[in-house]
């Protein structure tokens, strides 16, 4: 059908030829109600296309030999596309496959998927896509039957994949082995048909068909922006997974306008060959991650949706191509809202799209003033059906559109968002119908649906509290007990409700809704009232079951269990009964005890219901016989998380004397061990020339040679390099040589070894070189007068750097090391050249003499490698985000993605002063981040005034957690910023660690986004709160949790007087600790 006509119809969606209801808006001022229509509504535009082939065919008839698909190995042309695709339709009808049916495509990505989707939409059916290689057993069965499909069209390698059953299975490859001259299907499908049929994961974890029109789709492939700029003689890369609704954007986008769609292949090589060759791209921006933009110059328009997009990301490739960030759930068609990102300024979603509008609404469904946050829900051509066989759930999400007040549907996105004052829209998260509970992500309705499910509720509501998950349901007569019990049944331990409040009818809002507040402050009241509450006597303990009591007393007689209080909730009983356990290796079932009794009586015919409340436990779940259950809970206090109860463990002794440990783990530490042979050996060859003699040059190669020695050993490759080396060790080796391994990070014992040593032997230099002049020998007082100055800078340098100085006045030791040692590496310069002229042989020219010198040349590879970091000295972007008054973090995407466990260096003035942080790279992203806590005036300024561009200076630096690979399982310990260094090991998720982690609270001082990221990663990591708990037992805590976790290690980020109690904690009772030193 050609354009034209559509355009002479007046193909306009009807949402746009809408009355609006301007009574809805009588709360906005004047200013407010102009904005409400005048940003949440597209422009007004025909559709050229009523159904998706429709577009194709215009352009098969128009450019039948453009290429429409291509791969690696073959392409196909628009005239042959067609051909085979009426072929299919044709077939499809013969078995019945019409309008309004609806076909599951099971293939992978290939041109045979293509001509697949354009046959069953000729034959008037919508496709259901499912990846053959992805989609699992259990949802292509749900799919099949969910869907009702008509027919199941698979490629052969996925055809044993199909259950048997009454539907009829093609296969695609057969069903066009034999083609001929076809003509064109006729089927009656119009805009309001279906297209596809996306399924969504669901909030009970049952994926949710998503019924979406041909005119939906045609509102956004067929106009400007969604159609991206395709045309014939265009190409477009197809890289989503074909299941995603992203992936009907490259695939019918552009075949509805023309362009070549050129398929990726399986491999890293193929896909980045696929996007050299392309001049539209559609991805997610975790996708375009790991691809820098000068390397696709081809590339001339990048859309990205599905996940919030970094501002780096956008500015990147924005600036060398047309960037759209985009955003819209499946419910509205892929997209609704898009903006076109010009690099340096705010990143939005941008607008509606043409015959879209998005509304942002408060809890009463009424617009709220410009700027502020509300949810937002979307209306227009792009909103879908609703959900397949969900008619509950579809009333829920879709409404009718008031605004447009016309008849169409708006659908409740989820997500908040607020206007923001250019005009576009900034999405501030999703609403609470998902949660974070001790670091796993529950799915509020998910949890309601199960209390739903519990026989004789008729309404629930689950909400977070406090901290606690509370299920609310009605009618009052439910008992709460068997509510829970039902749940832990379904749910995981950490989404069954603590609490459940049973009424006959819950509190609705003015307009009729279920009051969450109001629900909420029921919550927080009871809550007040248990803690002033007095509690009567509970009756004496009822008998348990048998096999109750011997599935807790499985659950409690390890020996890492000292003491535990478990809550029994007993059927027929009127209170709980607090069962008091001591437990050990020599616990028996008389262990077991209520406070009020010497023992616990057991039966084995009383049935009950059991509810172990003790945290310890709260993720085992274990059936105790047919008519009793272990229930757990995830009523936790923060307090409960990990260490409760941890003062009364008792840890073992520590090995050795008390002389020699300490000798051992605080005097000798490896460092000085390191320190002492360097100095030794260099001590005996001293003693030996001071006995034997030696000439002034010898003595000066010797002082050389420590110094490069001394340089090198602070030089970042050397550095990396030694820590590469030890760390390559693989895990399988004995602990033994590992732990030897991982003590790398001591090498700076080597340079303060060599550099103390050089500065003796410069004082011989210094005293034979005088003798040598007062005695009229070859030595020139030029070359006395340096030696002199040289040896005055390196006391100078050695005094600041005295531990104890150092800490004291930081700053001063950095600048006296800077500039006096730049200082004496030239005046070394100046001596050696000085020398080889005193000492070179008659008739020698000087050049000669230096060439075939040695100190001349160790001189010129320490001057390289002082050089070599600041040859990399650049001034770099950053993106600062003030976590609190405490801390910021700063965000950098240079084109340098360093290894977890390593640090850089940034300054404001480079040549006064360097701040070194652990880098956080996030898997999957290139740059990093960096924490900086409040620890000072430079980090305070920082907070105080975030900064947009830094110095940096060299290449990141291995640092103390690279070793983290050498161990099987860690305990990583870090108070207060020291998260930092350990926040990449955790996220990178390469062995399992247990995080300990102290500090006052954690998510006011460095976030949300940190924390949960971390407790997403590290689920059973324990946090510390100091502020609310005092200051814990380190060596008591991390102890239990090596105990507990059974590794093999420990590393602790910390201060100094902590560090090393923690570390002298666990060597001396055989554990290998590390941790950061100070000696150097």
């Amino acid at each position: 059908m050609e354009p034209n006509v559509l355009y002479a119809r007046g193909f306009i969606p009807s949402h746009h030829r809408m009355h609006p209801n301007l009574g809805l808006l009588e709360e906005l001022s004047t200013e407010d109600r102009s904005a409400f229509f005048r940003l949440g509504r597209g422009d007004v535009v025909p559709v050229p296309f009523l159904r998706v082939h429709d577009a194709f065919d215009h352009y098969a008839a128009l450019y039948p030999y453009n290429i429409a698909v291509e791969d690696f190995t073959e392409q196909i042309t628009y005239a042959e596309l067609d051909r085979l695709a009426n072929h299919l339709a044709l077939h499809l009808q013969s078995l019945g496959i019409t309008r309004g049916s609806r076909v599951c495509l099971l293939v992978e990505r290939s041109i045979y998927m293509v001509i697949g989707i354009l046959g069953i939409l000729k034959a008037g059916g919508g496709y259901v896509p499912l990846d053959g290689n992805v989609v699992s057993d259990k949802t292509l069965h749900h799919v099949l039957g969910d869907s009702k499909a008509g027919a199941v069209l698979s490629m052969r390698p996925f055809m044993e994949r199909v259950p048997t059953s009454d539907i009829p299975v093609i296969c695609l490859e057969d069903a066009l082995s034999s083609t001929g001259d076809v003509t064109r299907p006729q089927a009656n499908a119009s805009a309001d048909d279906s297209v596809y049929i996306i399924y969504t994961s669901g909030t009970t974890g049952v994926p949710k068909g998503v019924d979406v029109k041909h005119g939906n789709v045609t509102n956004l492939v067929c106009l400007p922006p969604g159609n991206l700029g395709l045309a014939p003689g265009r190409r477009v890369s197809q890289l989503m997974n074909i299941s995603f609704d992203m992936a009907q954007w490259e695939i019918l986008g552009s075949l509805s306008n023309g362009a070549t769609l050129c398929l990726r292949g399986k491999t890293s090589k193929q896909w980045k060959a696929v996007m050299k060759t392309v001049q539209v791209i559609i991805a997610t921006p975790s996708m375009l991650v790991p691809h820098s933009p000068s390397d696709y110059p081809n590339v001339e328009v990048v859309a990205v949706a599905g996940e919030p997009c970094p501002i780096s990301v956008a500015d990147s490739w924005g600036a060398s191509a047309q960037f759209y960030n985009c955003c819209g759930p499946t419910e509205i068609t892929i997209v609704n809202t898009m903006q076109l990102h010009a690099p340096g300024s705010p990143l939005s979603i941008g607008k509606p799209t043409p015959n879209n509008s998005v509304y942002v609404l408060d809890e009463d469904m009424k617009p709220v003033p410009i700027g502020k946050q509300g949810v937002m829900w979307a209306g227009g051509a792009g909103i879908t059906k609703g959900y397949l066989n969900l008619p509950e759930k579809t009333s829920e999400r879709y409404k009718r559109d008031p605004f447009a007040n016309d008849g169409s549907m708006m659908f409740n996105t989820g997500d908040l968002g607020r206007w923001m004052p250019h005009g576009g829209l900034e999405v501030l998260g999703r609403i609470d119908d998902q949660v974070k509970i001790k670091g796993f992500r529950v799915e509020l309705d998910g949890v309601a649906a199960a209390m739903e499910s519990y026989p004789g509720v008729k309404v629930s509501i689950a909400l977070l509290v406090d901290g606690n998950l509370w299920g609310f349901v009605a009618p009052g007569n439910i008992e709460h007990a068997s509510v829970i019990a039902h749940v832990s049944k379904i749910q995981p331990y950490y989404a069954v409700p603590t609490h459940v409040l049973a009424m006959d009818e819950f509190p609705k809002t003015a307009n009729g809704k279920n009051d969450k507040r109001a629900l909420r402050q029921l919550a927080l009241d009871q809550m007040e009232r248990e803690k002033v509450a007095v509690i009567p006597p509970a009756p004496p303990a009822p008998e348990l079951p048998l096999a109750v009591s011997q599935t807790i007393l499985s659950l409690l007689s390890s020996p890492q269990t000292s003491q535990r209080t478990i809550q029994v909730s007993v059927s027929n009983h009127p209170h709980p009964v607090h069962i008091q356990i001591n437990t050990g290796p020599s616990t028996s079932l008389g262990a077991l005890s209520a406070p009020s009794e010497p023992s616990l009586p057991m039966s084995s015919t009383l049935p009950s219901q059991v509810s172990l409340a003790d945290t310890k436990f709260s993720d085992e779940k274990v059936k105790a016989s047919s008519d009793s259950s272990i229930v757990t809970s995830a009523a936790v206090s923060e307090k409960g998380l990990g260490w409760e109860g941890y003062e009364n463990d008792e840890i073992p002794e520590k090995t050795q004397g008390h002389y020699l440990r300490n000798l051992r783990h605080q005097i000798f530490t490896l460092y000085r061990r390191l320190f002492g042979v360097v100095f030794i050996v260099n001590m005996a060859i001293f003693i030996v020339t001071c006995v034997k003699g030696a000439s002034v040059p010898k003595i000066g190669e010797i002082v050389v040679v420590n110094l490069f020695c001394a340089i090198l050993m602070r030089q970042d490759y050397v550095i990396n390099a030694f820590f590469n080396t030890f760390c390559a060790v693989p895990p399988s080796w004995p602990l033994a040589i590992r732990r030897v391994c991982a003590r790398v990070y001591h090498i700076g014992g080597l340079h303060s070894g060599c550099a103390i040593s050089g500065t003796v032997w410069l004082c011989l230099f210094t005293a034979r070189a005088t003798k040598d002049v007062v005695d009229g020998g070859r030595t020139s007082i030029p070359t006395l007068v340096m030696a002199w100055v040289i040896l005055a800078f390196l006391f100078g340098i050695i005094i600041f750097a005295h531990p104890e100085l150092r800490s004291k006045r930081h700053d001063s030791f950095e600048q006296v090391h800077r500039f006096m040692g730049w200082t004496a590496a030239a005046m070394v310069w100046a001596q050696v050249i000085l020398l080889v002229n005193d000492y070179k042989l008659p008739g020698q020219s000087l050049g000669n003499a230096l060439k075939t010198n040695p100190s001349f040349w160790l001189v010129v590879v320490f001057t390289v490698s002082l050089v070599l970091p600041w040859l990399r000295l650049r001034k770099v972007d950053v993106r600062s985000v003030v976590l609190s008054n405490h801390a910021v973090r700063f965000y950098f995407d240079y084109g340098v993605t360093p290894t977890a466990g390593s640090f850089v260096r940034v300054s404001e003035s480079p040549l006064f002063e360097w701040h070194g942080f652990a880098t956080i790279p996030e898997p999957g992203k290139t740059g990093y981040s960096l924490v900086v806590s409040r620890a000072g005036d430079w980090t305070s300024k920082q907070i105080a005034e975030p900064p947009t561009k830094l110095w940096i200076r060299g290449v990141p630096t291995f640092g103390v957690l690279r070793i983290v690979p050498l161990f099987r399982r860690l305990v990583l310990v870090a108070t207060g910023s020291g998260i930092g260094p350990c926040a990449p090991c955790i996220l990178e998720q390469r062995i399992p660690i247990r995080l300990l982690w102290t500090s006052p609270n954690v998510r006011e001082t460095f976030g949300d986004q940190l924390v949960d990221d971390l407790l997403e990663k590290s689920p059973d990591a324990v946090i510390y709160d100091t502020r609310k708990h005092g200051k814990p037992d380190m060596v008591k805590l991390t102890h239990r949790l090596v105990r507990e976790f059974n590794a093999e290690a420990v590393c602790i980020i910390s201060n100094q007087k902590l560090t090393r109690k923690v570390v002298y904690g666990m060597m001396s009772r055989g554990i290998p600790a590390f941790g950061a030193i100070w000696d150097s």
